[in-house]
C-alpha cells in the first residue's frame, strides 16, 4: 500500500498509487505522490513519467474519513496543501507525463489527470468532480483542462460525471481502450516520447507549460481559499456527515 516507482522500460518510470479501497488519499498519500512524481521527473535517465494506479479505480479525491476523525483544522489544511503538492508535481514533472485512468476519477483525480501531459483511459473510467455532495470545493481548474468551459460548470455544479469516450471527443483522451490494455496503451505512448532526446523533451515540457493560458497553481490555490471559507464556516461539515446517504431520506445513495 502506498506509492510506489518503477521503470519498465528504458527512458520510463511507472509512478503507482496504491491505498486500499479506492484509492481516496489521505494527507501524507498527497505528499508521496507528490516525492515520486518529482523524483522520477528529475531523473536524467527519465524521459517520460506514467501515472497509474492499481484496484478499482484511478483516485476517489481526498480521504473523507480522515477529515471526519479530526478535530480543528489541521486535516482541511493539510489535504489542501497536500493536493496542491500533488497537482504541481505532476503539472511541473520535467518530463511529459501520461496519465493512465481505469474507473472512478474523482475530485483529487480530476486534478491529476487535468495536469498530466496526456491521458489514457480504460473503456470504464469516468471523470468528475462530486465536491458540492462532500463539502468541498475545488479542481474546476484541472477539469476545466478537459472539457469545455460551460460542460465544466454544469458537470460541477451537478456532480455528474462524464466517461472517457466523451473526452475522447473533445480530444482531451489521447485513446480510450479495454481495461486489460490499459498499461499497454500507456505505455506505448510513453515509449513514443521517451524516444526523443531527453535534454529537448525537458525544454518542450517547460516551454509548453510557460504558454498556458491559465497559471494552474494560481488559479487553484484560488479555489483552495474558497473550500477553506466552506470549513471555517461550518457548511463543509454539515455536508460531509451526510457523505455516502441522502440529506433527506438518511438511505444510501446509488452510485
Amino acid at each position: 500500500m502506498g506509492v510506489s516507482t518503477s521503470a519498465p522500460e528504458e527512458g520510463i518510470a511507472v509512478v503507482t498509487v496504491d491505498f486500499p479501497p479506492v484509492n481516496a488519499l489521505p494527507v501524507q498519500g498527497w505528499y508521496e505522490l507528490a516525492a515520486a512524481v518529482r523524483a522520477a521527473g528529475a531523473d536524467p535517465k527519465v524521459r517520460c513519467v506514467v501515472l497509474t494506479a492499481a484496484g478499482r479505480g484511478f483516485n476517489a479525491g481526498v480521504d473523507i474519513k480522515e477529515m471526519q476523525r479530526a478535530t480543528g483544522h489541521d486535516a482541511l489544511i493539510g489535504a489542501n496543501r497536500g493536493c496542491y503538492e500533488a497537482f504541481g508535481a505532476v503539472y511541473d514533472c520535467e518530463v511529459p507525463v501520461v496519465a493512465a485512468v481505469h474507473g472512478f476519477c474523482l475530485g483529487g483525480g480530476v486534478g491529476l489527470a487535468g495536469n498530466a501531459d496526456a491521458v489514457v483511459a480504460a473503456h470504464d473510467a469516468t471523470f468528475g468532480l462530486p465536491e458540492l455532495e462532500r463539502g468541498a470545493l475545488g479542481a474546476a481548474t484541472h477539469l476545466a483542462r478537459l472539457v469545455p468551459q460551460h460542460l465544466m460548470r454544469a458537470l460541477y455544479y451537478t456532480s455528474r460525471t462524464v466517461t472517457a469516450q466523451e473526452l475522447r471527443q473533445y480530444g482531451s483522451v489521447w485513446r480510450v481502450v479495454p481495461r486489460e490494455r490499459l498499461m499497454d496503451a500507456a505505455l506505448e505512448l510513453a515509449r513514443e516520447i521517451a524516444a526523443k532526446d531527453g535534454y529537448l523533451i525537458r525544454l518542450a515540457k517547460a516551454a509548453i507549460n510557460g504558454i498556458d493560458p491559465v497559471d494552474v497553481r494560481r488559479s487553484y490555490r484560488f479555489e483552495q481559499g474558497f473550500t477553506f471559507e466552506a470549513g471555517l464556516s461550518g457548511v463543509a461539515d454539515r455536508v460531509r456527515d451526510t457523505f455516502g446517504t441522502s440529506a433527506t431520506t438518511g438511505k444510501e445513495q446509488r452510485s
